[in-house]
């Protein structure tokens, strides 16, 4: 018995992932590396973010399952890797290797960062974050009506056969990509 998956040809257990359009996926074999969190002004920048999650790979265990990133060399020694079709950042290449921005794969939730670097530019309010009032997408109610009737165009956190769907009716609304 494979344990191929019927939609990618990627080995199942792998972790998988991709940019918020579906044009590009990839797929992770093996332990993953160390998970950081980058506070240098090089990462603010490259992913609009207050901060960067990566989780470092080594070259052998990533397999792109469908397209391939565009590349901008941020520096000397480094190039990051994005989706040309929607801008989803998805890697920091430099000569100590790859990483991948957390954020990209299916389920996030399982990589929790071990360290932080670039701390001297950390912004002084990213530890406070936790200290603002939150509510849920549906508590908002300045966006309830929105949110009933969205048609979500994002991918979905799992591989798929074909993407974009042949017929648009068939997208996910935004409840069912929960």
């Amino acid at each position: 018995m494979s344990d191929a998956s019927p939609l990618t040809g990627t080995r199942t257990g792998a972790r998988t992932g991709g940019c918020q359009c579906g044009a590009i996926r990839f797929a992770v074999s093996g332990s993953l590396g160390q998970a950081s969190i980058c506070h240098c002004r090089m990462c603010q920048k490259a992913l609009g973010n207050f901060f960067a999650p990566f989780v470092s790979v080594t070259a052998e265990q990533l397999a792109w399952t469908r397209g391939q990133p565009r590349y901008f060399r941020s520096s000397s020694d480094m190039r990051r890797g994005f989706c040309g079709s929607c801008g989803t950042p998805l890697t920091y290449e430099a000569s100590e290797g790859i990483a991948l921005a957390i954020g990209a794969f299916d389920e996030p939730k399982a990589i929790v960062p071990t360290i932080q670097f670039g701390t001297e530019s950390k912004l002084p309010y990213v530890d406070r974050l936790h200290c603002l009032p939150g509510m849920t997408t549906e508590e908002d109610p300045d966006i309830a009506d929105i949110i009933e009737n969205l048609v979500c165009y994002q991918h979905p956190d799992h591989d798929t056969r074909d993407w974009p769907p042949l017929d648009e009716d068939s997208r996910p609304s935004a409840k069912e990509m929960k």
